[in-house]
């Protein structure tokens, strides 16, 4: 029995490890690339989704107002019950008073084609609209497309500047320790006062704080990620670290060049002001005449077989043009084409809108770019500086010729500037992405055919 039981433990034990080992496996991440979170975030977004769905209902009007050119086939059927059956009176002297020339059931099918012929441009503006808002469409599911790339790519280098932030603290948490452990032995042995060790510990206190404080940070940062990609927010996710710096030398006034060509709200405002042209062009197409070829064939019965009558054929057909043309409205049209001429101005100063903000947009961040720059060039001469300062004043503090708050105070400044480099690094590639979004360069619709 005793060894019945202790093989239990033992199984039990092992399965106890092996649970563990799952979940460990299931713990650990595989790093995912730039470019693979780009594709996760573009093939998940329910965002982008409704665009696609937007371009697709703007290509079926595309194809409905295409119809306008075809001919149109109808045709009915009708049923008419006379009673009595027609007839002619006739006048006296006749001797037929009643002349009958029809039957009391009449039965009637007629097929019918209608061809426009001429519409004065209308079909043609109506077609050119619809046309124009399946580019808009295209150029606004672009855009969504961009701003989640944009969304991703800040995601993504968030989630390094907290690791690298993490790691700054680790270090720092590592070196208030052994000066707390060094205070503590000059205290043992008499050689500072018990106020050198108690500032150390209270230093190692901080630093143990802002520890917490950018693990959860990192944490927050990968469950934001995580959202942005569609997955589990708390499901484990890593990012393989591309954190590095080459200097940005495109001027200013080719990124805004390189804006007016490729921004997505520039294409959909330049179409939508085209799509107004183009609606003033349907309404001037009522001050001319329509035009249209009709034909049309019968069948005719006093049965539903329509085999016709002892009155009528059975059967008929006619070609006929026919044109209408409305001659006096009291100026409702020109009312009507005043009114669309105003909203073709206002879209064309929406789109002088757009342009001074994309202009804006690109100037700002292009000046965060620049600025970011200016901070990492800046922050790698403060830790050169910063090292130097603490190890200079630490082996004055071995030698007992500088005070412990020197040398705490000199770690707390070359905690502060790894950081402020890890923040301008980041800070750069985050900048960097927002000036790709700017210009509307971010992603391209041939980047989609390259990952296929």
């Amino acid at each position: 029995m005793k060894r019945l039981a202790r093989g239990g433990i033992f199984a039990s034990v092992c399965l106890v490890l092996i649970s563990v080992g799952v979940a460990g496996a299931q713990e650990a991440a595989v790093p995912l690339t730039l470019e693979e979170s780009i594709a996760i975030a573009l093939r998940q977004s329910v965002t982008i989704q409704s665009a696609k769905e937007g371009v697709f209902a703007s290509e079926a009007r595309r194809k409905e107002a295409f119809t306008g050119f075809l001919p149109k086939l109808s045709t009915t059927y009708n049923y008419t019950y006379n009673d009595p059956a027609a007839y002619i009176k006739q006048p006296p002297p006749s001797a037929i008073q009643a002349l009958t020339v029809g039957t009391q059931d009449n039965y009637l099918w007629s097929l019918d084609v209608r061809q426009p012929v001429f519409a004065g441009g209308r079909i043609t503006a109506n077609y050119d609209i619809s046309r124009l808002g399946a580019d808009a469409a295209r150029q606004e599911e672009l855009g969504t497309i961009q701003d989640i790339v944009l969304e991703v790519k800040r995601g993504y280098f968030t989630i390094l500047k907290a690791k690298r932030l993490v790691g700054v603290a680790k270090q720092s948490v590592e070196q208030f320790t052994a000066q707390r452990d060094l205070a503590k032995n000059f205290y043992e042995v008499g050689l500072v006062p018990r106020n050198d060790y108690l500032q150390a510990e209270v230093r190692l206190a901080d630093s143990n704080q802002a520890l917490i404080r950018t693990e959860n940070s990192l944490e927050v940062a990968r469950s934001r990620f995580n959202t942005v990609l569609r997955r589990p927010i708390g499901a484990p996710v890593d990012v393989v670290d591309i954190l590095d710096y080459t200097p940005y030398e495109t001027a200013f006034e080719e990124c805004l060049k390189t804006a007016f060509e490729n921004r997505p709200e520039i294409q959909v405002y330049s179409l939508r002001a085209e799509q107004a042209g183009k609606k003033v062009k349907i309404v001037e197409s009522e001050f001319y005449p329509s035009v249209n070829l009709v034909g049309s064939y019968q069948r005719y019965g006093d049965s539903a077989d329509l085999n016709g009558s002892p009155y009528r054929d059975p059967e008929n057909w006619t070609v006929a043009a026919m044109a209408s043309w409305d001659l006096w409205e009291w100026g409702r049209t020109k009312y009507a084409r005043d009114a669309s001429v105003s909203q073709e101005r206002q879209a064309q100063h929406a789109l002088m809108n757009v342009k001074d903000q994309v202009s804006l947009e690109v100037k700002s961040a292009w000046l965060n770019v620049k600025e970011a720059e200016k901070l990492i060039a800046v922050t790698q001469k403060a830790i050169e500086q910063a090292e130097e300062n603490y190890r200079i004043n630490q082996e004055r503090y071995r030698e007992q010729v500088a005070r412990s708050t020197d040398v705490l105070d000199a770690l707390t400044l070359l905690t502060f500037s790894r950081a402020s480099w890890s923040n301008a690094l980041s800070d750069y590639r985050i900048a960097l992405a927002g000036l790709e979004r700017a210009t509307g360069v971010i992603w391209r619709p041939q980047e989609a055919a390259s990952q296929q």
